[in-house]
């Protein structure tokens, strides 16, 4: 065995548990949120609601044209979707830059950035096939509705809160 070919092997090893969970993380995500989008769409008539939680929570189908929380919703439909399938490309490569230089060391912040590009992907997958994404998880209190969203937003939200609490404490439970 040559000198340094241990710590190659190491390196090897490592980018493949990498790889396994990067994958493994963001499969999960896309396979629930797409198998639940295909339940609302085969289930639910557009714009329709089933109320689960009186008062809280309904299951309301929505397309949403825009991007978090109906943003350039009222731009024209080859604009918005041009500009958010390159941001999407943009934020995933950068995503996935980010998942690979991150330490060992920091097992949560990965898991995070997988979530996020696992969300990404879903949603991206909408973009491509509708030109906007399905929305149905709708949670309200009285008149106060938070806008619609979906197993991807949750993904990349919860992504984000951890990525976020490693930013402000410079530190990462493990």
């Amino acid at each position: 065995m040559q000198p340094g070919n241990k710590d190659h092997h190491t390196t090897v090893n490592l980018l493949q548990h990498k790889h396994i969970k990067l994958f493994s993380i963001a499969w999960i995500v896309i396979i629930f949120d797409q198998i639940t989008k295909l339940a609302i769409l085969k289930n639910i008539v557009l714009y329709h609601s089933i109320e689960i939680i009186p008062g809280f929570f309904n299951i309301t189908y929505i397309l949403n044209p825009g991007g978090a929380f109906g943003f350039m919703a009222n731009q024209s439909a080859g604009i918005r979707s041009m500009l958010f399938i390159v941001v999407s490309s943009l934020a995933i490569g950068l995503i996935f830059y980010f998942y690979y230089t991150t330490p060992p060391g920091y097992p949560l912040l990965q898991t995070g950035f997988a979530l996020i590009f696992g969300g990404a992907i879903g949603n991206m997958i909408d973009r491509l096939r509708f030109g906007q994404v399905v929305d149905f998880l709708d949670f309200y209190i009285g008149k106060l509705h938070w806008p619609a969203f979906n197993v991807a937003d949750s993904a990349i939200s919860t992504g984000m809160c951890i990525f976020i609490i490693h930013i402000l404490f410079k530190k990462m439970p493990n």
